[in-house]
């Protein structure tokens, strides 16, 4: 002890100069290996999350309401800005282009910053926005991207691709000036991704994307791929790397095993993978069941990873005024959250859930205390509840939407909570818009302390880079 005290300081250098060695060979990595899951609920604002909340406890034989769903247990919570820099109420391209780059933009342009109008390829070009899986690509970490849409769908490209239109998804997409300018569609720049050693596992929908017009689609052949350029983009993204896996179709899937080597690409549908409530589960795979595969794989890194997991079609359904698909995803997604939780350390991994956006989703009153969530509102007394014309209404409705009536249906004879009906829509619209309010984050592990209080939607990119330990460019 008294050596320890007379010779401290020296010890402490000695110590440095033996981690420092360490860090030569790799072993400081190792201890400092550092994740970040990225869970994306498109559209999950914060009524959504309320009643799917209630629906999956309700499943569960519960009132519902004292529910909580897994993220919700999480210790640090946000409300969140999601405004573009042009648009009050936005779209996911360009939240999640704030959310993977730090920096708001415009609504409908991926991966570019707010200088550059839409559709405008040549400042696109000189504009691009580096993402936080291209600098974890660039600095070491493995990485993945799961989606429930297809692929290449504004989520999702904007981890790793730069378009100034989200729509420009395959080059049938792509208009003649932008190509000849040097645009790529998003496809392509999936496929040509050349930051790192690539993606190492991406999972999802959107094999039509890839595939060229004459090309029949492997799981239904009387379908084929878009791309007019005659590119096989799934061949060439095989060949260019050894080892990498190509498969579309759940049997193919579950032969893949964790722990073998090689990058890994699963396309499960010519476009979007189907709802929850619709999904074929010897066909197509689950969002937990990809995320636990993802998990998996990336975590034999020894520098960490990042991996982006969106639950996209929670957005779909409320643009078609469907609550019953749109809470169905939701909980999905939540059991996704559960099983990453299950699999990491949170002294090592930070995981995020948040959503891009929010919809016009609300919950109306006074249904009595376990009121099915999406039945038909009954009262405390035990009585129907009634509007003004004396019929009975939902909990659930839309602010607008395809589900308008012009001459209001008598609900008394309808089941509300049957997966294909269609809730109320105040305004007619012919597909439901986003809406415009906060939405949350919920953080745990590392460095989730910096999610708290009202924070702008690209301080979460931030919150995640400090997390990796990463390097700007």
């Amino acid at each position: 002890m008294n050596a320890l005290r007379k010779h401290g300081p020296i010890y402490i250098l000695l110590l440095a100069a033996i981690l420092g060695g360490c860090a030569n060979h790799g072993l400081l990595s190792a201890l400092e290996k550092r994740n970040v899951i990225l869970f994306l609920g498109d559209g999950m604002g914060v009524s959504t999350v309320t009643a799917a909340r209630i629906f999956q406890g309700q499943g569960q034989g519960l009132a519902g309401e004292e529910h909580l769903l897994s993220f919700e247990r999480f210790p640090n919570v946000a409300l969140v800005k999601t405004y573009n820099t042009d648009a009050q109420v936005p779209d996911s391209a360009g939240t999640m282009t704030a959310i993977m780059t730090g920096e708001k933009t415009r609504i409908g342009v991926v991966g570019v910053s707010a200088e550059v109008n839409r559709n405008d390829c040549a400042a696109a070009l000189e504009r691009e926005l580096p993402t936080l899986l291209e600098m974890a690509e660039d600095q070491g970490y493995a990485t993945g991207v799961i989606s429930t849409t297809r692929i290449t769908h504004a989520t999702p490209a904007a981890t790793f691709a730069h378009t100034p239109n989200r729509n420009w998804e395959s080059d049938a997409d792509l208009p003649d000036r932008a190509a000849a300018e040097g645009c790529r569609d998003i496809a392509r720049q999936m496929v040509e991704f050349d930051r790192g050693n690539g993606i190492d596992v991406m999972l999802g929908g959107g094999r039509s994307r890839l595939l060229p017009r004459d090309m029949a689609d492997p799981e239904y052949p009387d379908r084929t791929g878009m791309r007019i350029d005659g590119k096989d983009l799934v061949a060439q993204w095989l060949a260019a790397a050894d080892g990498r896996s190509y498969v579309w179709h759940q049997s193919q899937f579950k032969n893949l095993a964790p722990d073998a080597p090689g990058q890994v690409l699963g396309l499960f549908e010519p476009s979007h993978l189907h709802f929850e409530a619709d999904r074929n589960p010897a066909t197509e795979p689950s969002l937990a069941e990809m995320t636990r595969f993802a998990i998996s794989r990336l975590q034999r890194e020894p520098r960490g990873f990042f991996l982006m997991v969106e639950g996209g079609r929670i957005d779909h359904a409320h643009h078609v005024t469907n609550a019953y698909r749109a809470l169905t995803d939701t909980v999905a997604m939540a059991e996704a959250v559960a099983v990453a939780v299950d699999m990491t350390n949170p002294a090592e991994t930070l995981i995020l859930v948040t959503a891009d956006h929010s919809h016009t989703l609300t919950i109306s009153g006074y249904p009595r205390r376990g009121n099915p969530i999406l039945g038909k509102v009954e009262t405390t007394a035990g009585e129907m509840a009634k509007d003004s014309e004396g019929r009975p209404y939902t909990t659930l409705s839309y602010a607008n939407g395809p589900g308008h009536q012009t001459e209001r249906a008598d609900l008394r004879g309808q089941d509300t909570t049957a997966p294909r009906y269609r809730q109320l829509a105040t305004i007619p619209m012919p597909v439901e818009t986003h809406a415009g309010e906060d939405v949350a984050a919920y953080a745990i592990g590392l460095n989730a302390e910096q999610v708290h209080g009202v924070m702008e939607q690209n301080r979460l990119f931030h919150v995640m880079r400090e997390a990796l330990n990463l390097e700007t460019p």
